[in-house]
């Protein structure tokens, strides 16, 4: 049974597996170029969740075996997929009729990152090789002189000699260097948030640079803590309404991965985390973004505020079956509405408009078991409740 079948039918099973055995299951075990068992693990390595990726680097690292370094960069270059990046994996062996680069990661703007993967930097790497793996590439067309790069991840975190190597010779503007762990953690933080702007600002940084200046690594951090501080924070104008007091802004709230549960077992499909609230299936063809709310209560109503942003509606419109996903409280009250649907409501919904954002206020209203989404003064009330993910028992919360 191909390893993809064996993760949709027995995922628990094959989480508890190392990854040496996984590969054991694939084809006749061997990762090879062209083989069964590499196009078997590689789209293994495209549903998995984050959490699995970061799982096997790890493992490859910390137990070598005979295959450690090529399963390493077939994991590297998913990393680079969950990254944003249009990836093409390379060859684990080069020929002379094979340019033998790792991976080519494309930027949206155009920009090639042409990546080497190494798990030790115990010896020293042939720069020369990898700077030709460039110029083929350049050559066959298939990156410009003006818009490419040279990424070496490396296993360990220690790279000084490795980094003097590249400091010390002609090419060092044209290479970076960042750890596989390093390189786990931007994953992470590209999870995490929502913006794109600081998504493109962390393909940014993969791009040699002289760095004397740190505004931009620190422009990372600081819109990082913003675009989560966004979600955090109503606008006033909505958290007042029908009130004479100011009221506190509301605490942190994430149980995106608890709704986003539920829904899978509803849609019967894996979802792969692409941001703090953007999911799809591996191919993209289904994506869902799940927004989640604290229960609020004025004037004795019980409501969940909700930012619809534009980027998250380029998003949905991009899948061929879309959803947005409102989490009320907790993962137990899930509305799952198609996008078809919601989208023909934008039109009666508030809108704030900044320099720098739109987003669409989603306001949803409950009374016992009823849900109705409120738009703008005159316009009708939709009822919801159609939409809810909720067990046969009259809903409750809490």
């Amino acid at each position: 049974m191909p390893l993809l079948d064996l993760w949709k039918t027995s995922p628990d099973q094959l989480r508890s597996k190392h990854v040496q055995q996984i590969i054991g299951f694939a084809g006749d075990g061997k990762l090879l170029d062209e083989s069964t068992a590499s196009e078997e693990f590689r789209e293994l390595l495209m549903h998995v969740p984050s959490v699995v990726l970061s799982q096997y680097a790890d493992q490859c690292l910390r137990n070598s075996f005979s295959d450690s370094g090529l399963a390493l960069q077939d994991v590297v270059n998913e990393v680079g997929r969950r990254l944003g990046f249009a990836v093409e994996n390379g060859r684990y062996r080069g020929t002379a009729a094979h340019i033998g680069f790792d991976g080519l990661w494309r930027f949206s703007g155009g920009h090639a990152l042409i990546i080497e993967v190494k798990t030790t930097d115990a010896y020293r790497i042939r720069l020369e090789k990898i700077v030709e793996y460039r110029r083929g590439l350049i050559n066959a067309g298939a990156a410009a002189e003006d818009a490419s790069s040279l990424l070496i991840v490396v296993g360990r975190q220690d790279t000084g000699d490795l980094e003097a190597q590249i400091r010390g010779s002609r090419h060092a503007w044209d290479v970076r260097l960042i750890s596989v762990d390093a390189l786990l953690r931007l994953m992470e933080l590209k999870e995490a948030v929502e913006d794109p702007v600081i998504i493109r600002r962390i393909h940014d940084i993969l791009v040699p640079r002289e760095f004397t200046r740190l505004d931009e690594i620190f422009d990372i951090l600081f819109s990082t803590a913003e675009d989560i501080k966004q979600e955090e924070e109503m606008p006033e104008e909505v958290e007042e309404e029908g009130t004479a007091e100011r009221k506190p802004k509301f605490t942190p709230v994430a149980f995106h991965d608890a709704c986003v549960e539920r829904i899978e077992g509803h849609l019967k499909q894996p979802l792969l985390k692409r941001s703090r609230a953007s999911f799809s299936t591996a191919d993209g063809s289904l994506a869902v973004i799940c927004m989640v709310s604290k229960e609020h209560t004025t004037n004795n109503q019980t409501y969940y505020w909700f930012a619809f942003h534009t980027h998250q509606k380029e998003f949905l419109e991009s899948a061929q079956e879309a959803y947005v996903a409102l989490g009320c409280g907790s993962a137990k009250l899930t509305l799952l509405i198609p996008f078809r649907d919601f989208a023909s409501w934008l039109g009666g919904m508030n809108v704030t408009e900044r320099d720098d954002r739109l987003y669409w206020h989603v306001t949803v209203y409950r009374e016992a078991e009823s849900f109705s989404l409120h738009r703008r003064s005159g316009e009708p009330q939709i009822d919801v409740i159609p939409f809810l993910l909720a067990p046969t028992a009259p809903v409750t919360t809490d």
